[in-house]
């Protein structure tokens, strides 16, 4: 029955014309859980192939990490070794831009007796749907976060494009700000000279940028 009605569905489809161009060239509409479905199989990849094998796997070409000193993460990840036990983490939140080409993550990782938090931004081909992480961070915690009962969604208001302002920010500090395409989603990061670390997320509400992520990292101890 299934088939037959799938056959239905084709015959009209040929008769109506088929697909047109501009069909197919349509923007993909805005989905808040692609991201979360990403994120997850870029956890499982891990689990599966390797932990740096998934970060490579997974990267936009002009992707970062913080090391604890940002790097381009395909450079760095080309002389890592899979460890033995890879890390584990689940998304317990994500914040899309207005036209869903934008997601950013958040959540907690394990692995052994430690454990922590993440934050990911991801970039989705408006035509293909691909996505891929540009910045990926995280750090240790003492408490481990929560799960929530739900994962947590929140997407940005349409209907308007507000100009965002740059910080320049500090001399000495490496900062970098990423921004959707409609303006609607933004995030920067800011490392100070001894390696501390601040990320932040803000959302359009329909009236201003407000921030939904403030990730702060401390220097690291000093190596004796």
């Amino acid at each position: 029955m299934r088939r037959a009605l799938a056959a239905a569905a084709a015959l009209a489809l040929v008769a109506a014309g088929g697909v047109t161009a501009r069909e197919r060239d349509r923007p993909l509409a805005a989905n808040p859980s692609g991201f979360i479905a990403a994120e997850i199989a870029f956890a499982r990849l891990a689990q599966e192939k390797g932990q740096w094998t998934a970060f490579r796997e997974t990267a936009a070409p002009e992707a970062v990490m913080f090391v604890p000193q940002r790097v381009k993460a395909r450079d760095w990840l080309k002389s890592q070794k899979d460890p033995a036990e890879a890390v584990k983490w689940q998304p317990h939140a994500v914040y899309v831009s207005c036209d869903g080409n934008v997601g950013v993550t958040t959540g907690a990782w394990q692995k052994g007796p430690a454990n922590g938090y993440f934050t990911t931004v991801w970039l989705r081909d408006p035509k293909k749907g691909k996505m891929a992480w540009i910045l990926d961070h995280g750090d240790a915690l003492t408490t481990p976060r929560e799960a929530p009962d739900f994962i947590a969604s929140k997407q940005a208001k349409c209907g308007s494009r507000p100009g965002v302002a740059i910080d320049g920010g500090t001399e000495g500090e490496d900062r970098a700000v990423g921004l959707s395409p409609d303006q609607t989603l933004s995030w920067t990061s800011v490392v100070q000279p001894d390696g501390a670390r601040r990320v932040t997320v803000r959302l359009w509400d329909g009236t201003a940028m407000q921030q939904v992520i403030d990730d702060q990292v401390a220097a690291p101890a000093p190596q004796n």
